[in-house]
């Protein structure tokens, strides 16, 4: 076991899960929702993320000259990482200020708009969610009127989820943030940049 701040690797130098429920191994990784869950979930709050990012800044917020300034911890890969993900955390806070919803909540109405119908088990199972999770996100976006659920004829039980009309246009606006988010990311890279990025930061959390 080898870990780095509070990043575990297991022997095959996987993310492991954490107690938070981190994202370790995705499950259903050529599903959309899948990456857009990974993607949701490496940019919540890290308070230890945004302190490097600090510590790794001027006076004014200037770029440090990382390798001059911090010595030896600029040899260590997992502190570049933790960087990067405090500037792309602070960028896409940024393009949701407006929104007035969390990550967790943009994946859960995405998947439900990909699967109308979908129980709302099954959209803990593919967001790798507990069911009082689930269930707390599920009453939130019902209470803003943005989801409703119905009960499957086939099993009362189960609960089927659906969005509503205003659940459509908040899903239509955070998608518009998601891309502006992602074109300014992927400015900084070629597609051939990109592709190869993608490939390896999948060496970490697959």
């Amino acid at each position: 076991m080898l870990q780095v701040g509070d990043v575990r690797l297991d022997t095959a130098r996987r993310v492991e899960a954490g107690e938070a429920g981190a994202v370790g191994k995705l499950r259903h990784k050529s599903s959309p929702c899948a990456r857009l869950y990974a993607l949701l979930t490496i940019t919540q709050d890290d308070r230890g993320t945004r302190a490097l990012a600090r510590a790794a800044a001027g006076p004014e917020g200037e770029d440090a000259e990382i390798g001059a300034d911090i010595g030896a911890l600029g040899d260590i890969v997992g502190f570049h990482i933790r960087l990067a993900h405090g500037a792309v955390y602070r960028h896409f806070t940024e393009t949701f200020a407006d929104l007035d919803l969390t990550q967790k909540q943009v994946s859960v109405l995405w998947l439900v708009d990909d699967h109308p119908g979908i129980a709302q088990i099954e959209v803990g199972r593919r967001l790798r969610m507990d069911r009082a999770t689930t269930m707390t996100i599920v009453n939130r976006l019902q209470d803003r009127a943005l989801m409703r659920r119905e009960r499957f004829l086939s099993d009362g039980r189960k609960q089927a989820l659906h969005l509503t009309a205003d659940g459509i246009t908040a899903l239509d606006r955070a998608k518009q943030a998601i891309a502006a988010h992602e074109s300014w990311l992927k400015s900084r890279f070629s597609d051939e940049e990109v592709e190869k990025l993608v490939e390896m930061l999948g060496r970490i959390h697959e």
